[in-house]
């Protein structure tokens, strides 16, 4: 007869989760760009506030989204982000070689922190939403920008009143054999 080993008293549970690796974070690529979309392009903005308006690309910026303005005076949209997929590029170019885009970034467009959260009294109040505050020096960077982009606009024929109109389907278009 041969010894016996007598079995522990603890066997361990089936479920016990192996312990986690770190996750490493890795930077991302933005996506690329169309090659519809360059510089001085006509694009028509699909969704939100400003869908159907036709704006002028400025550049792509880290992110992925595309800067975009109007201009303002024109057709009032501001200087702005907008995610390549909700807008069509159009063939029609216009030259933005004298504008000056290297201030705008990502961070340009963040919403300060220091901005505070209503409570929640004050948001069964039920007062009127407040306005948004746009600052001076966005005021001054997006006259800058227009100014610029007003002189080249102006020296293309019926570029300003292109730019004002709304872009807009009825039933019987088909967008799929539209050449835009």
């Amino acid at each position: 007869m041969t010894a016996t080993t007598k079995s522990p008293r603890y066997y361990p549970a089936e479920d016990v989760k192996p312990t986690k690796k770190k996750h490493v974070l890795v930077k991302q690529n933005p996506p690329r760009l169309r090659k519809s979309i360059t510089p001085g392009t006509i694009l028509i903005i699909l969704a939100g506030r400003f869908r159907g308006k036709r704006v002028v690309f400025l550049k792509a910026l880290e992110s992925g989204l595309l800067l975009v303005s109007g201009p303002y005076k024109i057709n009032g949209v501001p200087l702005r982000r907008v995610n390549q997929a909700y807008v069509i590029a159009t063939s029609t170019k216009i030259d933005v070689k004298g504008v000056d885009v290297s201030k705008f970034d990502d961070s340009y467009f963040a919403r300060s922190k220091d901005a505070s959260k209503e409570g929640e009294e004050e948001f069964f109040k039920g007062d009127a939403p407040k306005p948004a505050i746009v600052s001076d020096e966005r005021k001054a960077d997006q006259k800058t920008v227009d100014d610029v982009l007003l002189k080249t606009i102006a020296g293309i024929d019926m570029m300003e009143g292109y730019l004002a109109a709304h872009f807009t389907l009825s039933g019987n278009d088909k967008p799929h054999l539209m050449k835009f």
